[in-house]
């Protein structure tokens, strides 16, 4: 019954799939970062938590939109890695360790937690997330 649906338009790429056709700056690179969680945010608020029972078969269904999640904090830690001011890095990383816990990704949150240098950050995060307590 192809001839009632209608033609798909091409979609426009994630934030996270354009290429940089220069080096980003730190600060260019935190705004970067802070786009992308901010992207990937409305994802992870319509994944599934946990995956038991009726739970995965929506996560089936939901396939692209995990795979769309997890290139999204695979570009953001990519980033993260090339800031070479520690604070600024500590806060990127704390927007992505938010974006985690959005999406109930507890293992990757607590060990994203270790990253951080500052331990006032560290215990910000903390204090706002106590699951992730368990990564100090």
């Amino acid at each position: 019954m192809r001839w009632f649906q209608k033609p798909q338009e091409p979609q426009e790429p994630d934030i996270w799939e354009v290429a940089d056709a220069r080096p980003l700056g730190d600060i260019e690179a935190a705004q970067r970062i802070r786009e992308i969680c901010a992207s990937a945010g409305s994802i992870a608020d319509k994944m599934p938590a946990g995956g038991h029972g009726a739970a995965r078969d929506v996560e089936r269904e939901k396939a692209p939109e995990a795979e769309r999640y997890q290139a999204a904090i695979k570009r953001a830690l990519e980033i993260a890695l090339k800031i070479s001011d520690d604070a600024m890095r500590d806060v990127s990383v704390a927007q992505i360790i938010r974006l985690c816990v959005t999406a109930d990704h507890m293992k990757t949150a607590r060990i994203l937690v270790r990253a951080i240098k500052s331990e006032r950050s560290r215990a910000e995060l903390v204090a706002e997330n106590p699951a992730l307590a368990d990564a100090e």
